[in-house]
C-alpha cells in the first residue's frame, strides 16, 4: 500500500508552506526522511528525529537518525523503522525536527492509504505549497507551554546564598 503524507512547516506566519508526499508504508522512516528533506530543498546532512505524536500534536517517542545514548538507553532508528511499524489509520501523525541547530519542525500526517499505482516511483512528491524561508521560523513560548503556575524566576533559590549549594565556590 502507498501512504499519502501531508508535510507542513510548523511556523506561525499566516502563509502555508507544505507538501504532499506519497511513499510505500514499509519504505523505512530514512526514506521518508530523505523524501522529506529533498522536497523541502535541504541537503539532508544535518542530524534529524521523527516523534511519534498524538492528535494534539504533543510529542512523544524519538526515532532518531543516529544512536546518541548513552549506557543501556536503546533508541529506535529510522533506518531500522518501518513506517507502517509507527504510522496506521488509529496512529496518522508524526513530527520531524531537521537540524537541531535551526530546530526546522514539520508536522507529518498520514492523509490517505491507496493502490499503488502501476508506472510511478516511489517515493513521490504530489503537491508543493509555498516557498520554504531562509532560515527557520523562530518559536515563541507561551507560559501556557509550561503549565499555568510556570514563572521561571519563582524557584525559591537564592545565588547568592553559598551555603546552601552542594558545591565548592572555590573549586580550582
Amino acid at each position: 500500500m502507498i501512504y499519502r503524507f501531508r508535510v507542513i512547516l510548523d511556523n506561525d506566519t499566516e502563509d502555508d508552506i507544505f507538501r504532499d508526499l506519497e511513499i510505500r508504508e514499509t519504505d523505512s522512516l530514512e526514506d521518508l526522511h530523505n523524501a522529506i528533506t529533498q522536497s523541502f530543498g535541504f541537503d539532508g546532512l544535518e542530524m534529524a528525529s521523527f516523534y511519534v505524536s498524538n492528535d494534539a500534536w504533543e510529542q512523544g517517542e524519538e526515532i532518531s537518525m543516529f544512536d546518541m545514548s548513552e549506557g543501556g538507553n536503546k533508541v529506535r532508528l529510522m533506518n531500522e523503522t518501518i513506517i507502517n511499524d509507527v504510522v496506521h489509520e488509529a496512529q496518522t501523525k508524526l513530527i520531524y525536527v531537521y537540524d537541531f541547530l535551526s530546530m526546522w519542525t514539520f508536522l507529518v500526517e498520514l492523509a490517505e492509504i491507496v493502490e499503488e499505482a502501476e508506472g510511478t516511483d516511489y517515493p513521490n512528491l504530489m503537491f508543493v505549497h509555498g516557498q520554504i524561508p531562509d532560515s527557520a521560523p523562530e518559536k515563541a513560548f507561551e507560559a501556557e507551554d509550561f503549565g499555568a503556575d510556570f514563572n521561571e524566576f519563582d524557584d525559591d533559590v537564592d545565588v547568592d546564598d553559598y551555603d546552601n549549594f552542594d558545591f565548592d565556590e572555590n573549586w580550582n
